[in-house]
């Protein structure tokens, strides 16, 4: 590039070449760094690199640092750094892993209760293989067994209730006269009332009432009226734990009393049942209503094993000989075709359940006394097991039972209706 003068290089530049030329069209003397280049970032020196900083490094936890972790490590507690050398020291030192293998079996105790998404037989299993290999000092009279099925099932099903699952409405069913009666409550409410229920078989046990010396005796209903209307708040969650223990105690009293307990008599008002029915007959009702509160708050709940319904459906017609006669003196039954001596065979009705814990029965039609007889059935009834448990808990009514029928249509239809009022609130 040339200068003014025409000379190639002689020193000058015009502020656009790459001479010596500083902006703005000042020059820069040659030679050692000038005060003008610290105000031109072009010619500021090059700052020298800095060296990164050389990690520490972690120190090794010693033995019994990681001795201490080894309980947060079964638990799952640890950081992942923390696992690492753990486990690292575990596969040099031999007693920490016989501790840590100890101490992940006991965390597997510590597990909270498992939730109803068991197999329903799980229970039933596992108790019958326990008292298979070491009988039961003091068993559970079997006639008791079905309660006490049914009342732990229920509590499992409770157990994991919040607030709200125990305000959820429930709606009670029961047949009278008729035609279907319901009335509307909580989860709360219905556990009150078999509560309450409950507590005539522990008043027939010499045991306390659960509603205290002023409560209405022998008539369920107006005891659950008593107990619903005994208090200014909704019943609430707290009714849980008194009807379990009530529970337990009913099982735990009969199985140290011996073998004549079960002929004591219970009485219901209209009717008296021996102890072992009434206990089958509280089995029935607590897994009624547990079906009434799954399916209000939405969750399944299996009917019961087959051997129980069984024991169910048998006290329910063994009771309806007694029941037709009943509604026959108050009305809503024809009247007897013909009546014989006590013992005497008479008009039968063959009642025929499919399904788990089904059977058959022959009912006596003109008298509870008469001696059911396949010479003089007169009419024959075929029932699903589920449906006739329905059909006997005033859940579903006699017109809406699907059965298959024969024989006297005036014999079927009292007995399905008094089926229906073996119901009750």
């Amino acid at each position: 590039m040339t200068g003014p003068s025409g000379a190639p290089g002689d020193g000058y530049d015009d502020g656009c070449g790459d001479g010596y030329g500083l902006p703005g069209g000042g020059t820069r003397i040659p030679g050692p760094r000038g005060a003008a280049d610290d105000l031109d970032p072009r010619y500021a020196p090059d700052a020298p690199p800095v060296a990164a900083p050389t990690p520490t490094p972690t120190p090794t936890p010693t033995h019994g640092v990681l001795k201490s972790l080894l309980g947060a490590w079964a638990l799952a507690a640890c950081s992942a750094e923390e696992t690492q050398a753990v486990e690292d020291h575990l596969t040099e030192c031999a007693p920490c892993a016989e501790e840590a293998l100890r101490l992940r079996d006991a965390v597997g105790l510590l597990h909270p209760a498992d939730s109803l998404d068991l197999k329903p037989m799980l229970r039933s299993r596992v108790l019958e293989d326990c008292l298979g290999k070491r009988p039961a000092r003091i068993p559970v009279p079997a006639w008791a067994t079905p309660y006490d099925t049914e009342t732990a099932r229920l509590d499992a099903l409770l157990q994991d209730f919040g607030d709200a699952e125990w305000h959820t409405p429930v709606r009670l069913k029961w047949f009278e006269g008729e035609r279907g009666r319901s009335h509307r409550t909580t989860v709360a409410g219905v556990i009150g009332h078999l509560l309450t229920v409950d507590g005539m078989v522990a008043t027939a046990l010499g045991l306390d009432d659960p509603l205290g010396p002023d409560a209405p005796q022998g008539n369920p209903s107006k005891r659950t009226e008593f107990f619903w209307g005994g208090s200014d708040r909704p019943v609430t969650r707290q009714v849980r734990e008194p009807w379990r223990e009530q529970g337990h105690t009913l099982v735990r009293t009969v199985s140290f009393a011996g073998r004549g307990v079960a002929e004591l008599s219970v009485d219901y008002g209209p009717f008296a049942l021996p102890l072992g029915d009434a206990f089958l007959e509280r089995a029935f009702e607590c897994w009624v209503h547990a079906w009434d509160i799954a399916e209000a708050v939405d969750y399944p709940y299996d009917p019961p094993s087959g051997p129980d319904m069984h024991r169910m459906i048998d006290l329910a017609a063994r009771l309806l000989p007694g029941a037709l006669a009943h509604r026959r003196r108050s009305g809503l039954a024809a009247p007897p075709r013909g009546l014989v001596a006590a013992g005497a065979p008479g008009r039968t009705l063959h009642l025929e359940i499919e399904g788990s814990g089904g059977g058959s029965w022959d009912i006596a039609l003109d008298s509870p006394a008469a001696k059911p007889s396949p010479e003089h059935r007169v009419a024959h009834i075929a029932l699903d097991g589920g449906e006739f448990c329905q059909l006997a808990a005033g859940h579903i009514s006699p017109e809406e039972a699907a059965i298959g029928q024969q024989g006297d249509r005036e014999a079927i239809r009292d007995v399905l209706f008094t089926a229906a009022s073996l119901s009750r609130l």
